[in-house]
Formats: C-alpha cells, structure tokens, sequence
C-alpha cells in the first residue's frame, strides 16, 4: 500500500508543501539569507537542505536521532565553505558530501513528491 507523506517547513508556518512549491520556498529562503532548511513529513521523517548557494547537503533521516543517509558527489575534490547554520554556526564540508545546488533541488523536489530517493541518486548511509 502506498502512502503519500505530507511535509512541512519546520520554521515556517505550519502549510504543506507540495513538491511543486519546495523548490520555490527554498529559493526564497536562500535570497533571503536562510541557508538551513529543515521539513518533516507526516510519518515523522525529516529531511535537510543546507547550502552556500552553490552545493549543498541534502539528508534524510527516517525519525529523531537517526544519522541518516545524504546525498554524495564521489569523485568530488576539496570543501567548500559558506554553509551558514541557522545557529550562526559557519560550517565547511567536503564536496564529496554535497552536490551542485541544482542537482540537490532535484533531489529534495523528488524525496518531497514521492517519500523516496531518485533511483540514480548516490547516497551515504550513515546509520
């Protein structure tokens, strides 16, 4: 049995949000300074979007205090800074453990729409 999940912006009013708005809310919080972005799902999942405007870390945690799993470059080389957390906190990660902010939209318009990873994402577990 298929169950669709619904999602929320945890910071944001309470509204769902629908695959076709995520990407848009998204955008807005990153124009307006808000590099972190954390949604729950009805089922209680949680799923994280932090970036510096040009990667970012998507990761998806089934429920509270699960470490999760997260979008993977493999290959990529170096870390990139710039990742502002919504407690101030100024974070470097290696790009092997971001993608290309587009590519991370994707990921997040997709885990929003359907409750699962695309089959070609490349992903780290981290449980």
């Amino acid at each position: 049995m298929l169950v669709i999940e619904s999602w929320v912006i945890n910071d944001d009013d309470p509204a769902l949000v629908s695959s076709e708005m995520v990407l848009e809310a998204l955008r807005s919080r990153i124009d307006s300074g808000q590099l972190e972005t954390w949604l729950t799902s009805s089922s209680g999942r949680s799923l994280a979007f932090v970036t510096n405007a040009e990667r970012a870390m998507v990761m998806l945690l089934e429920e509270e205090g699960d470490p999760g799993e997260h979008a993977v470059d493999l290959g990529a080389q170096g870390a990139s800074g710039g990742f502002i957390l919504s407690n101030g906190q100024h974070d470097q990660i290696p790009d092997e453990d971001t993608v290309p902010i587009r590519k991370a939209f994707r990921l997040v318009e997709h885990i929003v729409g359907t409750g699962s990873w695309p089959a070609d994402a490349r992903r780290a577990v981290d449980r």
